[in-house]
């Protein structure tokens, strides 16, 4: 049986955050993810210049493709608006990869089926053992599976259903556009262009709202696809979009149960305006090496629900979660 101080349960920016500052510390630290790095996942791409500090990374050092965007172009119900708010992109492709290995723990492929606890320690299908073990498996997470479920339920009310893709396209326009409530949409919908001939573009909405519009994501995808066509922002015949879930930050309030921990989207943080979950996923997995190893209080409830501070944030999320998700 293999073993070590510190095993994370997925290798996404939680968990590689995670993991980067418990080595640094000195610990032995294991990271089981089910996917073999570099792999693909769904995700706009966008990154905060808080995300960048936060992970003490100079832009300037970072070796994939990065962009910067001045503005952001924002869209709702016929009236658009420029947002001065520097924002990057990134391709979760590269950025993953690049966090999990400059984290400098040990990387094994391995999907976790089952967790048991053993006096002070944590056994992991019989096969990994630890004394810390910290949940950033997103969504479908197996240690809030296993610890945080049913003690800890997420509002199903947050939960945000999406359909995108990511193209390597020639764009001609380097501008970020958000789209909000479009055509009874009740979500948003974006288009963010990648440095190095990508674009990611795709569609959310809040899936409790959705469903009971009797409607899907994919019956707003043409018309969606139709507007960036009108806009001139794409021209291309072969999307095959695809989807996840995750949840906006809401009341998971118990995020550790003895050395077990739960961080980012497994403990549904993205922030209700933007959606935004990179950042909100490298504070938490800041937190919870903190905890492991100075023994602080492991609490999210410092980690922002917004990512602005404006009123227009504030009305986004509203308008998102509904009053029933605020209680």
């Amino acid at each position: 049986m293999k073993q070590a101080d510190a095993i994370v349960v997925g290798g996404g920016p939680a968990g590689s955050t995670c993991a980067w500052k418990l080595k640094a510390a000195g610990l032995d630290v294991l990271v089981l993810d089910r996917a073999g790095f570099p792999r693909t996942k769904l995700c706009a791409g966008w990154v905060t210049p808080k995300v960048m500090a936060n992970l003490e990374l100079d832009p300037r050092d970072y070796p994939h493709s990065f962009m910067t965007f001045d503005e952001l172009h924002l869209h709702c119900k016929g009236f658009s608006k420029k947002l001065h708010a520097p924002q990057h992109s990134i391709r979760r492709l590269e950025f993953d990869d690049f966090l999990l290995r400059r984290s400098g723990a040990e990387v094994l492929q391995h999907e976790v089926k089952g967790i048991e606890v053993a006096g002070t320690d944590y056994i992991i299908d019989d096969a990994y053992r630890c004394k810390y073990l910290v949940g950033a498996g997103g969504t479908r997470c197996p240690v809030y599976r296993t610890f945080f479920r049913s003690v800890s339920p997420r509002n199903y009310w947050l939960q945000t259903a999406t359909y995108e893709q990511e193209i390597p396209y020639r764009w001609n326009q380097a501008a970020c556009h958000l789209w909000f409530f479009d055509g009874g949409l009740p979500g948003y919908a974006w288009y963010v262009p990648k440095a190095n001939g990508f674009v990611n573009v795709g569609l959310g909405s809040m899936a409790v709202q959705l469903k009971r519009r009797k409607g899907h994501l994919r019956d707003h995808w043409d018309r969606f696809v139709g507007k960036l066509e009108g806009r001139g922002l794409v021209d291309y015949k072969h999307f095959h979009p695809t989807g996840y879930s995750y949840y906006l930050h809401g009341n998971v309030d118990l995020v550790r149960q003895g050395n077990a921990f739960i961080t980012g989207d497994a403990a549904g943080l993205a922030t209700r305006d933007m959606c935004e979950g990179i950042g909100p996923a490298v504070e938490s997995g800041l937190l919870a090496a903190a905890a492991i190893v100075s023994g602080t209080e492991y609490t999210l409830s410092g980690i922002a629900s917004l990512t602005g501070s404006t009123f227009l944030s504030r009305i986004l999320a509203s308008k998102f979660a509904g009053t029933r998700a605020l209680h």
